[in-house]
């Protein structure tokens, strides 16, 4: 083969790359070739014309290849950008989430200790009711037992006072009984008063009136005893 043309697999073996990527490089840019006992040959020209297609093919594929690269570690910085925005946006959901579970959890202990609270000012409260009503219970009590003992007191005054009553009457009874028995003393018969004139003394006869006097004051002031103590009895059963 003469030196100044190269067969496609020889020019291929040079660039590092297979036939097919020179045969499409050639068939793409119209790159004449020539034939040379039944092999496809090369001039230098066309070998120059490739090498230029070839390197600018592999320049615009490293191109694109690093642009492709570039693409994709944009797309991975910004799928990694993506994922840690949502990262940190769970995560703030979550510290948010967290702290509305805390607050809630806060709010719902404080309402529990201001029932706690509650209840409990109510039971003191009503503590405070319940002693208070037993106090007053018993002071109820005392009044009504005092109340009690004043009656019966009262009532033992009472039975002790129709006793006397009892007693003064039949004492009226009996004064009344003297004064009769003094009066049928003191009018007797004119015959009998003449004797008894001639024959008793002045002293008797002013002793037996005095006597008669004593005895009415005394029925007069036991009957208006009588009546004070019927009266004050009658006002306090009223």
């Amino acid at each position: 083969m003469s030196k100044n043309v190269k067969t496609i697999k020889e020019l291929a073996d040079e660039l590092g790359t297979n036939k097919t990527r020179i045969s499409r490089i050639i068939n793409k840019n119209s790159i004449p070739t020539q034939k040379i006992k039944n092999k496809i040959v090369l001039e230098d020209n066309s070998v120059s014309l490739i090498r230029q297609y070839f390197k600018n093919e592999t320049q615009q594929q490293n191109e694109t290849q690093q642009q492709n690269e570039t693409q994709q570690q944009n797309e991975t910085q910004q799928q990694n950008e993506t994922q840690q925005q949502n990262e940190t946006q769970q995560q703030n959901e979550t510290q948010q989430q967290n702290e509305t579970q805390q607050q809630n959890e806060t709010q719902q202990q404080n309402e529990t200790q201001q029932q706690n609270e509650t209840q409990q000012q109510n039971e003191t409260q009503q503590q405070n009711e319940t002693q208070q009503q037993n106090e007053t219970v018993s002071i109820l009590r005392t009044e009504l037992d005092k109340a009690h003992s004043h009656i019966e007191k009262l009532s033992n005054l009472l039975d002790q006072q129709q006793r006397l009553a009892l007693q003064d009457k039949k004492l009226l009874e009996e004064y009344k009984a003297e004064i009769n028995d003094l009066k049928a003393l003191k009018m007797p018969s004119q015959d009998t008063k003449e004797e008894q004139a001639n024959s008793q003394p002045q002293e008797e006869l002013e002793t037996l009136k005095e006597q008669i006097r004593a005895l009415n004051d005394k029925i007069k002031g036991q009957e208006q005893l009588n009546n004070q103590v019927s009266k004050k009895w009658y006002q306090f059963w009223k």
